[in-house]
This record gives C-alpha cells, sequence and structure tokens, in this order.
C-alpha cells in the first residue's frame, strides 16, 4: 500500500473505551464506519496488552487476537496472507496497532494493518497523551453552564430508575457538550452529595 492510499483517512489515536461507544454506520450491508461524536472513524492508532490470542492450523489462515487498553476489549483480526506475519505475536505482549475498523455479524473489530511491540509504559504514554490531548480541546464552560450540566445529569439518571439504573459512558455519550472529564467531576459530586448512588462500577442510580 502507498503512502499516499495510508494517507485517506486519519489514523484517529483513541482508547479501546471510546471505540466500544461508537455507533456503526452502514450503506445498507455495508460498513463504512464508526460514528463517535463528530468523528468517521475508518483507521485506528491503538495501543494495548494482548490478552488472548487464536490461530488456525487447517488451510484456511488467520489470527485472532484480543486487545486490552485497560478501557476496554476489542478482536483483532487478519485473515489469509496476511496473517502470517502476526503468527509470531504472543499472549502479554504490549503492542501499537494500525488497521481499518471492520464491523460483522454485530462485531466492532480491527482488520491489522500494522503491528508493532513496544515496552509496556507506551500503554500508559498513550494514555496520559489522550486525557491532555482531551483536555486541551474540551471547550471552557461557565458555572451556570456547569449547574446546568449537574441537573442535566440527575434528570437523565432519575428517568433511567425503570431501567436499573445508567451507565457513566452513556451519559458522557449524551452530553457531547462537555467533556468527559467535566461529567465525571460532576458525577463525583452527587455520589459524594448521596444524591445518586453507584451499586457496581459504571452503573448509576437515584437514591433521592
Amino acid at each position: 500500500m502507498t503512502d499516499q492510499q495510508f494517507k485517506r483517512n486519519i489514523a484517529f489515536k483513541l482508547r479501546v473505551g471510546e471505540l466500544l461507544l461508537g455507533k456503526p454506520i452502514f450503506d445498507q450491508e455495508k460498513f463504512l464506519f464508526l460514528e463517535l461524536g463528530n468523528k468517521k472513524i475508518s483507521r485506528v492508532n491503538l495501543v494495548g496488552n494482548i490478552v488472548d490470542k487464536y490461530e488456525s492450523e487447517g488451510e484456511k489462515n488467520y489470527v485472532f487476537l484480543t486487545l486490552d487498553d485497560g478501557s476496554g476489549q476489542i478482536k483483532i483480526k487478519s485473515f489469509g496472507d496476511d496473517s502470517k506475519k502476526f503468527k509470531n505475536l504472543t499472549q502479554g505482549q504490549t503492542v501499537a496497532i494500525i488497521g481499518t475498523m471492520r464491523n460483522w455479524n454485530d462485531e466492532t473489530y480491527v482488520q491489522p494493518e500494522i503491528i508493532k511491540e513496544m515496552d509496556s509504559k507506551y500503554l500508559l504514554i498513550r494514555k496520559l497523551e489522550l486525557e491532555k490531548d482531551r483536555k486541551e480541546h474540551a471547550p471552557k464552560i461557565e458555572k451556570e453552564e456547569i449547574k446546568a450540566l449537574k441537573d442535566k445529569i440527575l434528570d437523565e439518571i432519575k428517568k433511567a430508575e425503570n431501567e436499573g439504573g445508567m451507565e457513566t459512558d452513556k451519559i458522557i455519550m449524551d452530553f457531547r457538550e462537555a467533556s468527559p472529564d467535566i461529567i465525571n467531576q460532576e458525577i463525583k459530586k452527587l455520589l459524594e452529595e448521596g444524591i445518586i448512588f453507584e451499586p457496581r462500577p459504571g452503573k448509576l442510580r437515584y437514591l433521592g
């Protein structure tokens, strides 16, 4: 593949947890991209640990990896002759992956173009890099807007009581006007005030 073809679509640097929140967009049955906020993601740049590996032993060549970066897990699938260059990878390695997003049978996965072994410290470096980038690009919010946001978050959690509560990740996706850091900060305040509680990590319920 030429450099020009590589430049056709940006390989977004993301965490796996963010990817899992993306909405698969199709043209009829053909998968086009993942929609995440205002991003249309067709290629990604990930750093994570290989926590599982499965490869074929028969005529069909394929290598399936499970990548975990601490925010979630996603499958990495390579087929045919391409898979041969990834057979030496092993469980426990930290790797950087550039690849194309795919969705088949309701499963979103990555088809790798490049997988490169990295030092394990790069997992933390990537996490800090993305958190810094998010803070720098987060819009400034006035105190009145933060109070209104807190009220909106509480309303959403109240409405979700009939369904057994609401996931923190869903709140972050629903309120795109605020950064995840600010949303988490307001959720923490509601927890500390005893207005909501967390029956399990990432699940929020109204206490009143």
